[in-house]
């Protein structure tokens, strides 16, 4: 897990910040049909940053996903936020990371460590129309950052 020193790569993620957790879950009772669900997902990965090459190393990897997936993050300290960013080669997961990183992107630590992503996905109805290879995959993906949140409230 790498803290990226650099804010830069952060700022230009619009995901927990523009983009909201209730713009996510209006637009999810909005949209009936699960492919236009896929879709909507996807078009959020789309509005992610890519991660810089010289992240994607193997300490930014993270194991358990079916697809390719790092995660990189930035402690400000100061304001008691953590910015995070994920990528991954596969378009559906790069769209479930874009979820992911709404709830917990510019959070405080102790917020994204107490967050209940299994009832975020409860209510999205998300798990059950997803393999699980890649619901397996999602759950790595959040105990990784959350392990992170909570090393970074401990500092």
């Amino acid at each position: 897990m790498t803290a990226v020193a650099d804010i830069t790569i952060f700022k230009s993620n619009p995901l927990g910040t523009d983009t909201t957790l209730e713009e996510v879950k209006e637009n999810f009772e909005f949209l009936d049909d699960w492919e236009d669900r896929y879709g909507y997902v996807i078009d959020l990965g789309k509005k992610a940053p890519a991660m810089p090459e010289e992240h994607r190393t193997e300490e930014n990897y993270i194991h358990g996903c079916q697809s390719q997936v790092w995660f990189v993050h930035y402690f400000d300290k100061e304001h008691n936020k953590l910015y995070v960013l994920v990528d991954s080669d596969a378009m559906i997961v790069r769209g479930l990371a874009a979820v992911v990183m709404i709830a917990f992107n510019s959070r405080s630590p102790q917020d994204i460590a107490q967050f209940d992503m299994d009832a975020l996905f409860q209510d999205l109805d998300l798990l059950k129309h997803l393999s699980p290879t890649r619901g397996n995959g999602l759950r790595a993906m959040v105990k990784k950052i959350q392990d992170t949140a909570r090393q970074c409230a401990q500092a």
